[in-house]
């Protein structure tokens, strides 16, 4: 029977090479990896294209799957942007000396072994590891089998990367993506100290189900924007569209789009010409619906109970009129999945109020959802945004994948 355990073990035996690293080959080390991808992108891109080819071109995540010329230089500048942050490990955060002349010191320290379980996205690949390198952390990477080929290249590049620099190989691992294996890292709790899924959310609740390591979710997006009555209409329609279409297969892309009644019908006629360009799907609830059809707009259904709460991941959002701020708060209440949440308004009054009121990892006042993002926030890169309040909560990057320990200095003492 296939085990992962020999795999886990290796992993565990790295977490001293690449604790000990000196800050300063860390740092080397992903400047390196940075120009290995640079001078790589034609081979990168030909193992992608098998996993492309695997895939149908109306599946939702090929976008997310898709690693282009542009898409892997930005992964390499992260990696020198990640190279440049401060090193979250090895920080002093208190210092006491006590009437019996110890002295104590809380320090941080890397995790140890982080597992993150992924579909479709080989970028997290380069990301989670970069992360983990920097942070002094081990890395143990299951990725879904639709991106075999792109994980596998990439995880080869980054341990060649290793090797260079005299560090064990091991502290970067790609598993194999048979199925029945996920068990085995989800209740390995003797080699993995962390397991952090990123994927769909029946990914994320099997995880949380199932595992015996202790869990950081990287959540899915449901994900708002109310346009409040005071809002300009013509910039809410632009940051509409924006959230919805620049990226719809990321998390953090626009489900829903909440409008007040009494500028409904103003900004539905600005709003429709601009979607209906990238023909965005539109499920809308009756009121939305009549004032769509009387725009003409071509692509428009019938929102169904289930379009509400709903994370799309394509072209297709769902609308609905609200009679005030009080009913907005309310569906963003039942229906967000805590993760990005946005009001346009020119109310600085509401918009306070929608800011401490909605319980999201990210509040966002005239502005897209789609700037959740780690490397947008000033971070490097993420593993995923945290839709928990545990450890970590929104972007979760490299000052989070750390954890505190007591040094305690004695000269004889005894209690």
């Amino acid at each position: 029977m296939m085990t992962i355990q020999p795999l886990l073990e290796k992993a565990r035996q790295a977490t001293v090479s690449i604790r000990t690293l000196p800050d300063a080959q860390k740092q080397a080390l992903l400047q390196q990896l940075s120009r290995t991808l640079y001078e790589n992108i034609p081979a990168i891109m030909a193992a992608n294209q098998k996993d492309l080819d695997l895939m149908p071109d109306e599946d939702p995540k090929k976008d997310r799957l898709l690693l282009n010329a542009p898409r892997i230089r930005a992964l390499a500048a992260s990696l020198q942007d990640i190279a440049r942050l401060p090193d979250p490990a090895n920080q002093l955060l208190l210092e006491n000396h006590l009437d019996n002349g110890l002295l104590i010191q809380k320090k941080t320290v890397p995790l140890g072994v982080v597992g993150v379980i992924y579909e479709s996205r080989p970028n997290v690949t380069v990301d989670v590891a970069a992360l983990c390198i920097r942070s002094g952390n081990v890395c143990v990477l299951r990725g879904g089998s639709d991106a075999i080929h792109t994980n596998t290249i990439l995880v080869s590049l980054i341990q060649e990367t290793l090797r260079a620099f005299n560090t064990d190989e091991n502290a970067v691992q790609l598993l194999p993506t048979d199925r029945a294996l996920v068990t085995e890292m989800l209740t390995a709790s003797q080699y993995i100290d962390i397991i952090i899924p990123r994927g769909s959310q029946q990914l994320i609740d099997f995880v949380r189900q199932y595992s015996r390591v202790p869990v950081i979710e990287t959540g899915a997006g449901v994900c708002h924007t109310y346009v409040e009555r005071s809002a300009n209409l013509e910039q809410a329609a632009g940051i509409v569209t924006n959230a919805k279409v620049s990226r719809p297969s990321v998390c953090n892309a626009l489900d829903t789009v909440l409008v007040d009644e009494p500028v409904a019908a103003s900004f539905i006629a600005l709003l429709a010409p601009q979607l209906a360009a990238h023909e965005v799907d539109i499920y809308a609830e009756p009121a939305a619906y009549a004032l769509l059809e009387a725009q003409q707009y071509p692509h428009l259904h019938k929102a169904q109970p289930e379009d509400f709460g709903r994370e799309f991941l394509s072209l297709k959002c769902s609308i609905k009129i609200v009679p005030d701020t009080t009913a907005a708060l309310a569906h963003i209440q039942e229906f967000s999945s805590r993760h990005s949440e946005a009001i346009i308004s020119r109310d600085p009054i509401i918009s306070e109020q929608f800011l401490n009121t909605v319980d999201a990892a990210a509040v966002y006042v005239n502005a897209s959802t789609r700037f959740t993002d780690g490397g947008v926030f000033g971070l490097g890169a993420e593993i995923g945004i945290s839709t928990q309040k545990l450890h970590a909560r929104g972007p979760f990057a490299l000052e989070k994948l750390v954890t505190e320990k007591w040094f305690v200095y004695g000269s004889g003492q005894v209690r």
